[in-house]
């Protein structure tokens, strides 16, 4: 059972991915705005540039790791 709830967490698909990606930049972009409101001025546009950049370096990884996942997965299928 715990399996199956397990399953429900791993992303298997790019279109997945996609989703994730966009949940953390609309998080991202909403924490930088209040940056903006709390931090007027140059630093605020770097926190928010921040806040927007890890969106961009997750979303990379992401992709890797899913892209690593799947080559390991094609490559124990083939050698079986």
């Amino acid at each position: 059972m715990l399996k199956k709830i397990g399953r429900l967490f791993v992303i298997k698909t790019r279109f997945e991915a996609c989703l994730i990606i966009y949940a953390l930049a609309v998080g991202a972009m909403a924490r930088g705005h209040a940056y903006l409101d709390q931090f007027p001025g140059f630093g605020g546009h770097l926190l928010m540039a921040a806040c927007s950049g890890s969106v961009f370096l997750a979303g990379a990884k992401i992709f890797d790791c899913l892209r690593y996942e799947q080559a390991a997965k094609a490559a124990a299928e083939a050698k079986a």
